[in-house]
């Protein structure tokens, strides 16, 4: 028999916690018996003294335990990805249509954005009639029937990092690894798919601001997935730059249906197919060329079912902000730098984001991004865009963007979007 005080003591001290130890702990404070004072300072203790990569994957075994494990019965190989955020960071809602297309089945539960980085679900309710909550049900039927499903998490997936990531939050203990990494791999385990590619960004609209620490979150990421007999991959991705020209809700859906449609920018395009060529590896289908089913409009059609499936209207028109506030170049050149941080709190200011999570968000709410850096501009020209149904806050919106971008005179050396890609 264990108790808290022992457990926080053995981590504070520097050991290695057991299994035993780890299970009792996880179930303990999921059913109240483990205080929330208690888990701070085991999280603290966590965050200063870290947890080795067995102790990281029995830790995230314990939270996938807490709850229901969704059980995905198709005739298709099933395959996740995820993201640790980003400013313009849509690209599941192209993704997910275009892996199904190419005939994987994609159970994608999101979340919603808080800070700076947009969630996924926010962006997809700016379309009339669409719902993120579904039953397991819906979610077995629409995977069977369409390929792809975004949605809401259940309740009953991993309640135990439900718990943790609030209290996380609240006591500074966020950025440990072992504990961002059982977090993630607790829900994504949970869904019950076969393979998962993660995409872990880095940079300075990235949680992870350095290469090196988002090259460490991937290898726990990996490490996890391959404990538990998943197929798992990570890219690494730049994220110093906004993804696209799109920051925000219903901006952000419309450039992902340009996408779908065989538009929208490079960047996007070019990280959705990435992305899909993985998890089509991961799930035994790399023979499928993923940038010939995009071109082909199947994707879109797939897209189509799905928002239908959920209740929505794929050719209803998106909302519109009441108020648009341009900002304009001073001088000629050419646009030097363009912080992906700085447009995201922006957008979040206009209404875009939440700073809690019970806060309400905007759907016109957001920026289009006219330039991007290497592009040349003139005095005058446009450079952001910024969308907003409560012109009030368009000063602090304002006030975040000083100095974030750049006019020179010659292009920034070219950066690889896709740094690397790590694999068990």
């Amino acid at each position: 028999m264990f108790t808290a005080i022992d457990v926080i003591r053995a981590k504070r001290d520097g050991h290695r916690l057991t299994d035993d130890q780890i299970d009792w702990v996880v179930d303990a404070y999921t059913r109240g018996v483990v205080a929330d004072e208690q888990m701070s300072a085991l999280a603290m203790a966590v965050y200063l003294n870290g947890m080795d990569a067995a102790e990281t994957a029995r830790w995230t075994s314990a939270m996938v335990d807490s709850g229901e494990v969704l059980s995905l019965e198709v005739d298709r190989p099933t395959v996740d990805k995820h993201s640790t955020g980003g400013v313009g960071d849509k690209i599941t809602l192209p993704l997910a249509p275009l892996v199904a297309a190419c005939g994987a089945a994609v159970p994608q539960l999101s979340g919603r954005g808080l800070g700076h980085t947009g969630g996924t679900l926010d962006k997809l309710e700016a379309i009339p009639g669409w719902r993120a909550q579904l039953s397991v049900d819906e979610i077995q039927r629409q995977l069977s029937e369409v390929g792809a499903v975004i949605c809401a998490a259940t309740t009953g997936l991993a309640p135990a990092d439900r718990k943790l990531y609030a209290l996380r939050d609240v006591t500074a203990t966020v950025e440990s690894i072992p504990l961002i990494a059982s977090s993630i791999m607790s829900k994504k385990l949970a869904e019950g798919a076969s393979a998962l590619v993660l995409d872990v960004k880095f940079g300075s609209g990235a949680f992870m601001k350095t290469l090196t620490d988002a090259r460490r979150l991937a290898d726990a990421l990996v490490s996890i997935g391959h404990a538990h007999g998943v197929r798992t991959s990570a890219l690494l991705t730049d994220m110093s730059v906004p993804l696209g020209r799109a920051v925000g809700n219903a901006v952000e859906v419309a450039e992902s249906i340009e996408v779908l449609q065989g538009g929208g920018p490079s960047d996007v395009v070019e990280l959705t197919l990435a992305l899909a060529r993985e998890m089509l590896a991961m799930a035994g289908l790399s023979h499928v060329d993923p940038a010939a089913v995009l071109a082909s409009g199947q994707a879109y059609e797939v897209w189509s079912r799905m928002i239908t499936a959920q209740g929505g209207d794929p050719t209803a028109p998106l909302p519109r902000p009441t108020h648009v506030h341009t900002v304009v170049a001073e001088t000629d050149g050419t646009l030097s730098t363009l912080d992906a941080y700085a447009i995201g709190v922006a957008a979040w200011r206009l209404g875009a984001g939440r700073a809690r999570k019970e806060d309400p968000v905007q759907p016109a709410a957001g920026i289009l991004c006219h330039t991007k850096p290497g592009d040349p501009v003139r005095a005058g020209d446009p450079i952001l865009e910024l969308h907003t149904n409560t012109p009030e806050a368009l000063p602090a919106a304002l006030a975040s963007l000083e100095g974030s971008f750049t006019i020179g005179t010659t292009a920034p050396a070219p950066r690889p979007l896709v740094v690397d890609t790590i694999r068990p």
